[in-house]
């Protein structure tokens, strides 16, 4: 990992009570997971401020929590991308964050990211929430491809010998409507925070492009500050 990289982490999950403090503050790949519209921002803005239902986790969480490590372990003597608990933030965005189960960067620089699930279901394709999260990441961290893994199990014993993987490549098209999704989100929390609009790109208050872009951006991020 390139010291650049290692420059935008801002947490890691093994502190989980800063870890949360951080995504707090954020856009995660879990708030874009249900991104397709209106109502799922409405939806994703009252989770983020603390007035939608509450999910503490069950049995099917504290699974795949038990085996992702063992999961990781096989990812990387197989595939060579590395466990990460690392939250990283964008590199122009800084309210854009995602932590990946495991990353690398090969020897051409190019940034290879992998992403761990337990299910009890046999999936013919991946789930769409699942892919919108894999999609984040890369836009996240400028990644190139993510190695899908996913494990089952029956009541909980596992299946089968190993894991199952499929490599997804980047998708600027698909990263594109997620980034636009969100920055409606972060509108969406600014005016439940605020009471107001986010400033419009044709205030008279503004001259030019850049300050407009400034100052639409710092307000943004006010709706997600302490």
């Amino acid at each position: 990992m390139t010291p650049e990289l290692q420059a935008r982490i801002v947490a890691d999950s093994r502190d989980r009570v800063a870890w949360l403090r951080a995504r707090a503050r954020g856009i995660t790949a879990t708030d874009v997971a249900g991104l397709t519209g209106d109502h799922s921002i409405k939806r994703a803005a009252d989770s983020k401020l603390g007035a939608g239902p509450r999910f503490g986790g069950n049995a099917y969480t504290d699974h795949g929590r038990r085996r992702e490590p063992e999961i990781a372990s096989w990812v990387a003597a197989t595939h060579g991308v590395h466990p990460s608990s690392a939250l990283f933030r964008a590199e122009q965005e800084h309210r854009h964050l995602a932590t990946p189960d495991g990353i690398v960067q090969d020897a051409e620089g190019r940034i290879l990211l992998a992403e761990i699930k337990t299910t009890n279901k046999s999936w013919r394709t991946i789930p769409r929430t699942y892919l919108r999260q894999v999609w984040w990441q890369q836009h996240v961290l400028g990644a190139e491809r993510t190695l899908f893994v996913w494990e089952e199990h029956d009541n909980f014993r596992v299946i089968h010998d190993e894991p199952k993987s499929v490599w997804i490549d980047r998708d600027d098209r698909e990263i594109s409507q997620l980034v636009g999704l969100a920055t409606r989100l972060i509108d969406e929390l600014y005016h439940r925070t605020t009471g107001q609009r986010p400033p419009s790109a044709a205030s008279p208050d503004v001259t030019s492009r850049r300050d407009r872009l400034r100052e639409r951006d710092a307000f943004r991020a006010l709706a997600l500050m302490d």
